[in-house]
């Protein structure tokens, strides 16, 4: 019998997973990472010994529940860390683990693949030492480690002020924090805010402790370059009064978050332009269906929402996928998660009014700044294919090789679709969107082939 599969062991995932053991059906769980938790509540290796408070501050809590749950159901389900989706097609994903390629049908799947941040490059931002929010995140959670000694943390969205705040906690020297929405995009945003009062407390403390710290934090500020020769030694950045150099050895950047959408594209959904998340998403009803039978999704993977969404959005697709396969479920339960889920999606409306998206980098990016790193393609090469008369992203695509390396477009494709819209002068949305091609990430040469 094909199992239910789950892709993602993060806050969606493994909700999802317990929502289908508690009514005895044995899922699959397929998850990346060695240890259960997703990014939010990445789990560190088992030898190290910070404290969850330490390590999650007000999240650990939630942190510590989601791991509880995922070790107490690991007898009751198939669980596979480490394990790499490549490829999804024809009710079969195409797996890779411990060096070995898999095929796994599946009856239903539940994709919560999560996100990855939205990266909008700047000179000098392939120097060593210039690192994403969520991979500097990383170090410090998984790795037990900073990036760098003096670190400057900029662009935009909530993790901008979250790994900021960890990292200071942790003891490491943030010699700034350059926010590039004005305050008063914030103060308007207000309203919409309050709609998750406890959330928007959390953001607002953890602006204040860095500015009690000691650790200057500049809104309205625009990140222009980084220097350095064999690594990061400075950045450039600007504001209305003027520019200003600081002094570093480590940056962290992005312009908050985007959904990995490359497996419900290769299983074929339907995808729909989103103007809040400013992205091209695969289309789920309020339970998690998608535009295919058989396929569920959950999570950040089909629109930021937060943590706590996604743990209701993987319950609440887990009840769907019960519900469709012949099992009564509470109707309560599932109008109590949607209630929910919406009353999210008003504070989501109001983190986008507050942290703006910067329209205007486009315009600014220099010719000559690399976009993609894999092919190293130029902002200038880009612009010369859409004068070219090609505007259409897998278009310029073919003609330049922007999104065809190891990344897949998952780092520069936001920032290509910004430029070819810019330089078209066509809405963003007008651009369409990189189709996903397997492998979705890259694989060694030699794979064994499981029989």
């Amino acid at each position: 019998m094909k199992p239910v599969v789950i892709i993602g062991a993060g806050p969606a995932g493994i909700r999802a997973a317990q929502t289908l053991v508690a009514q005895g059906v044995r899922p699959v769980l397929l998850d990346e990472a060695a240890r259960g938790g997703g990014q939010i509540y990445r789990r560190q290796p088992a030898n190290f010994k910070r404290s969850p408070v330490k390590l999650y501050g007000f999240e650990a809590r939630k942190a510590n529940a989601l791991h509880q749950t995922l070790d107490t159901l690991r007898d009751q389900l198939d669980y596979r860390p480490e394990t790499l989706v490549w490829n999804a097609e024809n009710g079969t994903l195409d797996t890779l683990q411990d060096g070995c390629a898999g095929r796994l049908e599946f009856s239903r799947v539940i994709v919560a693949t999560g996100a990855t941040d939205r990266i909008l490059p700047v000179p000098g931002w392939t120097l060593p030492g210039v690192y994403s929010l969520g991979a500097a995140q990383i170090a410090l959670k998984f790795q037990g480690c900073a990036i760098g000694e003096r670190v400057v943390f900029a662009g935009s969205g909530p993790l901008l002020y979250l790994v900021a705040y960890q990292y200071a906690k942790a003891g490491a020297k943030v010699i700034a924090v350059l926010d590039s929405s004005p305050f008063s995009a914030q103060a308007r945003a207000l309203p919409h805010l309050l709609a998750q009062p406890a959330t928007l407390a959390k953001g607002i403390y953890y602006r204040g402790w860095l500015t009690a710290h000691g650790i200057p934090v500049h809104q309205g500020a625009t990140l222009k370059r980084v220097e350095g020769e064999q690594r990061a030694q400075a950045l450039i950045w600007s504001d209305s009064k003027g520019e200003y150099q600081l002094d570093c050895d480590a940056v962290a950047f992005a312009h908050g978050l985007r959904s990995e959408t490359q497996l419900a594209d290769l299983l074929g959904c339907e995808f729909a332009w989103n103007p809040l998340n400013r992205a091209w998403l695969p289309q789920r009803d309020a339970a998690g269906r998608s535009s295919v039978a058989q396929v569920y999704l959950a999570g950040d993977g089909a629109g930021i929402m937060g943590a706590d969404a996604a743990e209701m959005a993987g319950e609440r697709a887990a009840l769907a996928v019960l519900e469709d396969i012949g099992y009564l479920i509470a109707p309560q339960r599932a109008a109590h998660l949607e209630q929910a889920l919406e009353r999210i999606g008003d504070f989501r409306q109001g983190l986008e009014r507050a942290f703006v998206f910067p329209e205007d980098w486009a315009a600014g990016i220099a010719d000559d700044v690399m976009v993609c790193r894999c092919e190293e393609v130029r902002a200038g090469d880009i612009r010369e294919v859409v004068r070219e008369g090609h505007w259409e992203i897998n278009r310029v695509k073919a003609h330049c090789r922007i999104g065809m390396g190891r990344c897949q477009g998952r780092m520069c494709g936001a920032a290509a679709a910004e430029i070819i819209a810019c330089q078209s002068q066509r809405a963003v949305s007008e651009i369409g969107r990189l189709r996903a091609q397997a492998p979705i990430k890259p694989l060694p040469f030699g794979l064994e082939i499981e029989a």
